[in-house]
Parts: C-alpha cells; sequence; structure tokens
C-alpha cells in the first residue's frame, strides 16, 4: 500500500490559542462526538470567527522511515493514516501522543485549512465562520508514492458529500497538459494586447 500524509498550507501566522477567554472562564470552540461523514468528528462548541486557530494537531514527531515501520492504525483499513507530513520532511503520529485534531474529519469544501507556525507546529484554523453545532473539516491533501489504481483509489474515498467533492481525499497534480492549454491561453492573450497597442500607436 503506498504510504500517505495529510499535507498542510504552511504560513507565517502568531502562536494561536486553543480556546477563547470571557472573562475568567475558558471556552472550549470544539467537542468531539459522532460525525455523519465518518466515525468520530470535530464539531464547533461555540461560534467561530474566520481566522480563529482552533485546536493544533499533537502526536509523536518521527522520520517518514520510522513512521513507515510502524504498524497499521487500523489493522481492518490499511489505508488509515493519522500521518501528518512536515515541511521538515518529518511526520506528526496522530494516532500517538495525539488530541482531538486527529478526528477531524476530510472535506473537498471545507471550513478549516491547516498550517505550521514558525514553532514548526501545525494547526488547524477556521477559513470562514463557522456556526455552533457545525463539524469542522479541512482537506487533508493526502499524498502518495507513485500512481494509483482504480481500486487503490477506492481505499481513499471521500465521504464528504459537498457539491465539490472530487470523490477520493488525494491531493491531484495538474496535468502537464493543463498547464501547457493555460499557459498559451496567457500567450495568445499577451500576443492580442500588443497587437491592440501597435493599432492605437
Amino acid at each position: 500500500m503506498p504510504s500517505t500524509a495529510l499535507k498542510r498550507k504552511t504560513t507565517k501566522n502568531p502562536a494561536p490559542r486553543q480556546a477563547a477567554k470571557r472573562g475568567k472562564k475558558v471556552v472550549r470552540l470544539y467537542r468531539v462526538k459522532n460525525s455523519p461523514i465518518h466515525g468520530r468528528g470535530v464539531f464547533a462548541a461555540c461560534d467561530i470567527k474566520k481566522g480563529t486557530p482552533v485546536i493544533e494537531y499533537k502526536g509523536d514527531r518521527m522520520t517518514w522511515n520510522e513512521a513507515l515501520e510502524l504498524p497499521a492504525s487500523d489493522p481492518d483499513n490499511p489505508s488509515h493514516t493519522f500521518f501528518f507530513e512536515l515541511s521538515d520532511g518529518n511526520v506528526i503520529d496522530g494516532g500517538s501522543g495525539s488530541n482531538a485534531a486527529r478526528w477531524i474529519n476530510h472535506s473537498c469544501d471545507p471550513n478549516c485549512e491547516s498550517f505550521e507556525d514558525e514553532n514548526d507546529r501545525v494547526w488547524v484554523q477556521a477559513i470562514r465562520d463557522i456556526a455552533k453545532g457545525e463539524e469542522l473539516s479541512y482537506d487533508y491533501k493526502l499524498s502518495v508514492d507513485g500512481k494509483l489504481k482504480k481500486k487503490e483509489l477506492e481505499d481513499y474515498i471521500c465521504r464528504c458529500g459537498s457539491e465539490k467533492c472530487r470523490g477520493h481525499m488525494i491531493k491531484l497534480k495538474k496535468k502537464k497538459k493543463d498547464k501547457d492549454k493555460k499557459r498559451k491561453k496567457k500567450d495568445k492573450k499577451s500576443k492580442k494586447k500588443d497587437k491592440k497597442n501597435k493599432k492605437e500607436k
């Protein structure tokens, strides 16, 4: 089975908080319960504003080689993973020494995203306002070594149910043909603009 990793978007953010303080009382932003998407899920315990870091993705840190030697987190589903790939090439194993962040489900139309701060800590942050009771989700953008066969792709099926659902949790690579088409289109527009400028002169 190909190795997988949750890829995150790296941004420079200040050290976030996991809870909002109201007076002296600390309010937890999330709670874990059964999910209509898959298994367990993480839900907003209160209204969450866009840009709020909700929870840190925690777990044991290790190299890829160490991670690949570990037994599957779910023997009945070997493609299931809690690995989160870091920018330095190491991995956070959310299945060990972890917290509730490992239960956040994937969505192709998410309300959160992940980022790595300047201290190499990974956070899940709201990318829009989230209402109390709404399930938190982000795009896992799973990476795989090599090309997946149709049967293997079924192991990474997405259950988010959104209109934008691509059917699986794998990060799609842009095809070279698509890049070439965009470049040719841009060149064509540029030539038309140059022609127009020459005529005006």
